[in-house]
């Protein structure tokens, strides 16, 4: 960053800090490396306003949390502004032209390849989020030049930052061009935790798109590079699949509840299940945090909602029918009253994994973020191009080669998406932006984190406390209700006898990290991120 800033706990007010939860009295931002939330309180203490703040941190963590995130994947933001309006940036990229059923199926393929250079399939959107933001963020006062938003992370990548200890701790063996490269030593090991790693390729590509504009990356040197060694490499983008595409201004998906109104990102998101679990937990009267009649209510609401998802989250552009229409009071109530509180339901998951950094930004006007942003697995496609050092995502898995499936693959069509930031703004005046990482756990952890800050906890409490994740575990083939350690015996005990199959798994990065900032009608604002994480939250 340019000039010099002396930062510790800014801001923080004495005596009104909640277990760890930090409250700031006018900015902060919350993130799952410290670095990253470094990146974003010296933009907020630079005059910055809360979308550059976020600009700078999606590029900071992309070099902290490479495991999780980058700039060859994808972004979502929710943006409240301080008059009350919500508005949805959409950084999703399509797959490729070529990318057709034949180009899969002529080779022998009955599935997409998870990994390599056919993984790579769809365009990376993450950047042109990052440009319709920054444009957004001009029409508000923002005057920072990009080379200051993108300068942390220029610096981090050319002298490097050590291995966290989430990066550590997933070590998948990857054949694919360029991974052993970037991520091995020179012994060929991977860096243990706390060895310094450096992008060297990576950090001239983010120098360039800070001098040359972020639109390089799609029509411009960057476009130009990236698209040859994905040619070279076989994968089918080419240089006119990044020419088509840009970011889209969304509308929010809303629900209005008793004291409060949730918003979610629309498809091809799976937002509509974050917003239909809350939407049934409602309904359903629960007066007790972490009873066994808490847990099973958000396990069956879930259950609910994860069918109407996979049935409507796609590409708005292919839906036969839309979310939208999901999301009115007849559908969650029938929904709800198909719960039995006294039995689990029986319901086998087909369940996705995705691996995903999530990031919130509250600054001094009331400015709202909740970002998300992601590669899909872990390392995503784990192809390095040579001549950006980008890692291409592998979001384009969750395509079908079945022609009958609801997310067929289809040239020019964007792929189903975990991915989804969440915002609550209650009656009262105050602002919730909240979420996580975890593919299939994302509305589960969502839910959880929310019900709990709504039942009284303070963000702290809620996000230290233990988790259960209905279906796949991340890394796992297990179907089965995992509930983190930490849960009282008699509560587990319960909800077996109510007929879930229980698993107990040690506490982790399996369960999530989430992260939350609530900013009050004083304009004071509570922070927290997750301590199964590398970050935290910092502010003004």
């Amino acid at each position: 960053m340019r000039g010099t800033y002396t930062i510790t706990r800014t801001g923080a007010i004495p005596g009104d800090h909640m277990g760890q939860t930090e409250i700031f009295a006018s900015a902060a931002v919350a993130a799952p490396h410290r670095a990253a939330a470094q990146t974003g309180q010296t933009i907020l203490a630079m005059g910055g306003n809360a979308v550059e703040a976020m600009i700078g941190m999606a590029a900071t963590i992309a070099i902290a949390y490479p495991h999780m995130n980058g700039i060859g994947g994808d972004g979502f933001w929710l943006l409240r502004e301080p008059k009350g309006r919500v508005l949805a940036f959409d950084g999703c990229g399509a797959s490729a032209a070529l990318a057709t059923r034949g180009f899969y199926t002529k080779p022998g393929h009955d599935v997409i390849p998870a990994r390599g250079p056919l993984a790579a399939l769809t365009v990376p959107g993450a950047i042109s989020g990052w440009q319709l933001a920054q444009d957004y963020a001009r029409t508000i006062g923002g005057k920072l030049p990009l080379r200051d938003l993108l300068s942390d992370a220029i610096r981090h990548a050319r002298e490097g930052l050590p291995v966290s200890a989430s990066q550590s701790r997933h070590r998948p063996m990857i054949e694919a061009p360029g991974f052993a490269q970037t991520f091995l030593n020179e012994k060929g090991e991977w860096r243990a935790e706390g060895e310094v790693q450096r992008f060297q390729k990576l950090a001239d590509t983010l120098d360039h798109l800070a001098h040359q504009g972020l639109r390089d990356f799609y029509e411009g040197d960057v476009a130009r590079e990236m698209a040859y060694d994905l040619d070279q490499i076989g994968s089918p983008l080419r240089r006119e699949d990044f020419k088509q595409h840009e970011a889209k201004l969304r509308e929010p998906l809303e629900l209005k509840l008793k004291g409060r109104t949730h918003y979610n990102f629309p498809p091809p998101t799976q937002g509509l299940a974050s917003l239909l679990i809350v939407g049934m937990f409602d309904r359903l009267n629960i007066t007790r945090c972490d009873s066994a009649d808490h847990i099973h209510a958000l396990v069956e609401s879930t259950k609910r909602a994860f069918p109407l998802r996979d049935q409507l989250c796609t590409d708005p552009a292919f839906a036969t029918q839309q979310a939208e229409d999901a999301l009115n009071e007849r559908v969650i109530e029938r929904e709800a009253a198909l719960i039995d509180m006294r039995r689990a339901a029986n319901h086998p998951l087909p369940s996705a994994k995705g691996d995903t950094i999530w990031m919130g930004a509250i600054d001094t006007q009331g400015f709202a973020v909740s970002y998300i942003q992601s590669i899909y697995w872990e390392y995503g496609s784990g192809c390095i191009l040579p001549g950006t050092g980008v890692l291409m995502q592998n979001r384009g898995i969750s395509f079908s080669l079945d022609p009958r499936a609801v997310n067929r693959l289809e040239p020019r069509r964007k792929p189903f998406h975990t991915l989804n930031p969440a915002l609550c703004v209650f009656d009262d005046g105050r602002v919730m932006s909240y979420g996580t990482m975890g593919g299939d756990g994302q509305p589960q952890v969502q839910a959880q984190l929310f019900t709990r800050y709504h039942f009284g906890m303070n963000l702290a409490e809620a996000l230290d406390s233990p988790r259960f994740i209905y279906g796949r575990l991340w890394g796992e083939n297990s179907t089965h209700l995992a509930l983190e350690e930490g849960f009282d015996p008699s509560l587990t005990r319960e909800l077996g006898k109510r007929g879930h199959e229980i698993v107990e798994r040690p506490r982790g990065d399996s369960f999530g990290h989430a992260g939350a900032l609530v900013r009050n009608q004083k304009g004071h604002i509570e922070a927290a991120h997750d301590p199964r994480a590398d970050g935290g939250a910092l502010g003004l």
